[in-house]
């Protein structure tokens, strides 16, 4: 393990720059749903302008599998850290970008193409961050306090989409309506250049992972020569396919409850945006404190069992939830998200360590991010989509829970599924190249 200084360090820098990566991505999620939605596809009714909206949302997460495997690959060829800066430049860039873009009403169907072609960037650079980001951290530290160490990248999610709908807040609290459409929604895509450079100068002073560099020195010494995305799905599918399924519950009932919200609060019960907002925020600071404590708790009982207690709590959450809403009550209405994000930890908390100890360091960076951004096709890509679309459909948010519940079934599968892995040393695995292994039946 790296010194104490030095790995706080390395955490530092992974959690700040997935702090990054989420804000713009999650801008995006948010902009979809109050701003975009106006001006970029303006003669449509206020839900099908939405689901345009987030049609061009989804099409970033058909990028991410690519993202992933491209970083991937590299990512174990020739290390984590550069393509973490890479995948930094990337996503702020495309974010920048974005907030300087002309409107529908500026150049027509230009700017919805435009904007759906910087998304695609967006997907692209994040789907080879996640894997890298908790690599890093997973492979400098120690067995024993994996689960905690590695839940903090975790924490970018909900801090980039705290940091993203607190913005969002600020500027709809202090501007009118009409301020806002007009030039307000630029000014965080704006902000984002300002955070790459302070992220970029901290990631640049992070060391690679020493659990890489030992397997790199292990098969130049053998001469081996290896392609990690052909590996990856010769020898290890199978857990690719439980990175898949353990996926679904987590990342369905994330964006139902971060995005959809958004939706069905001013859609749905006629009610301001910014009581979503408010909601989501509150939320996302619980979320963050929230992850790391479930991380803890999975190096004590385990991953599986933290998992599970997740999947199966998010299943009843998930009627609770929009009942709660429909009381139209503003603290509720907070209560209702920040529950929902709390469970949700128990899924994302131990998910980096606990993907991480199921694929060798030769092809571990390929496989976690191949299985977690194909899931986000499944499941993160189509999820506001279904739930705007059920609730159009059927009037009613039922068939929104059922569908979670759909999906927890999947996740639950899939986490039993795979074997128990707390504890297991990572160098140990460095050249590892055996095929799938039983399941545990602990």
């Amino acid at each position: 393990m790296a010194s104490d200084k030095s790995f706080v360090r390395i955490v530092s820098a992974s959690l700040i720059g997935t702090t990054i990566e989420w804000y713009d991505f999650f801008l995006y999620t948010s902009a979809a749903a109050l701003v975009f939605n106006k001006l970029f596809f303006p003669n449509t009714d206020p839900l099908t302008g939405t689901l345009l909206a987030f049609l061009t949302y989804a099409i970033g997460f058909l990028a991410r599998p690519i993202g992933g495997l491209v970083f991937g690959h590299f990512g174990d060829k020739i290390g984590r850290k550069q393509l973490l800066v890479v995948s930094l430049l990337l996503m702020g860039g495309s974010t920048f970008a974005m907030g300087l873009l002309p409107t529908y009403a500026a150049i027509g169907v230009g700017a919805p193409i435009l904007l759906t072609l910087l998304r695609l960037i967006q997907g692209f650079a994040l789907g080879g961050e996640w894997g890298g980001a908790v690599l890093i951290v997973s492979e400098h530290g120690d067995d024993k306090r994996r689960g905690f160490w590695a839940s903090w990248p975790q924490c970018g999610a909900p801090g980039g989409n705290l940091l993203a709908t607190a913005v969002l807040a600020v500027l709809a609290a202090v501007q009118t309506d009409e301020a806002f459409m007009s030039y307000g929604w630029r000014i965080p895509f704006l902000l984002s250049g300002v955070l790459v450079v302070i992220g970029l100068w901290i990631r640049l002073t992070v060391t690679e992972s020493p659990v890489f560099l030992a397997a790199q020195a292990k098969a130049a010494e053998r001469e081996e020569k290896h392609v990690p995305v052909v590996e990856v799905f010769r020898g290890h599918w199978r857990r690719v396919l439980i990175a898949i399924g353990a996926r679904m519950a987590e990342n369905v009932s994330y964006y139902v409850i971060t995005a959809f919200i958004l939706v069905y609060v001013t859609t749905g019960l006629g009610m301001a945006k910014g009581v979503g907002l408010n909601a989501v925020l509150v939320g996302s600071a619980v979320h963050f404190i929230s992850i790391p404590l479930w991380g803890a708790l999975s190096d004590r009982i385990g991953r599986r069992p933290v998992y599970l207690i997740g999947a199966v709590s998010m299943a009843v959450w998930s009627f609770a939830f929009f009942a709660l809403l429909d009381t139209k009550s503003p603290a509720t209405i907070i209560l209702a998200a920040t529950v929902g994000l709390v469970l949700h930890g128990a899924m994302y908390g131990p998910q980096a360590a606990f993907f991480a100890e199921q694929f060798p360091t030769h092809v571990r960076y390929t496989g976690m991010s191949v299985g977690s951004q194909l899931s986000s096709i499944a499941a993160g890509a189509v999820a506001p989509l279904i739930a705007v679309a059920l609730f159009r459909e059927y009037n009613s948010t039922i068939p929104v829970s059922l569908y979670v519940v759909a999906m927890c079934v999947i996740t639950t599968i899939a986490v039993l599924a795979a074997r128990e892995s707390k504890g297991e040393s990572l160098g140990e695995r460095a050249g590892g190249t055996a095929r799938e292994p039983a399941p545990s039946a602990s």
